[in-house]
């Protein structure tokens, strides 16, 4: 089984040197990549004791797939480099922690596109 990618690629995007210029994503990508960043997210503050992530159900395994598939189809449809994924990861990262209640906002969208993705 593949192990949880979002804690590695949050790393690895902060490992990034240089500032790229980031691709324009649809609106189906950025909604994607959204909530494979919530769900990364989710999964750690889970993994920590977080009693406020625990409201949501857990993100292992499907979160962790979720993550893996979107971030996949990313690169194939934009014909990106891990480099530019990381760096979106990290936006998008960044953009959801910086504002505590932006992951309750967007898990209950998030949570429907999961059920819907059939995982």
């Amino acid at each position: 089984m593949l192990t949880f990618l979002a804690p590695l690629a949050l790393t690895l995007a902060q490992t990034t040197t240089g500032a790229l210029p980031l691709p324009k994503l649809t609106l189906e990508q950025s909604s994607a990549l959204r909530c494979s960043v919530a769900f990364g997210i989710v999964h750690r503050q889970q993994a920590e004791g977080d009693a406020a992530a625990a409201q949501y159900p857990a993100m292992a395994p499907r979160g962790q797939e979720f993550f893996v598939r979107a971030t996949a189809r990313l690169m194939d449809d934009l014909g990106a480099d891990r480099e530019t994924i990381m760096a979106l990861v990290k936006s998008e990262s960044a953009d959801l922690l910086d504002t505590p209640e932006r992951i309750d906002e967007v898990m209950p969208a998030c949570l429907m596109m999961l059920d819907a993705s059939g995982l």
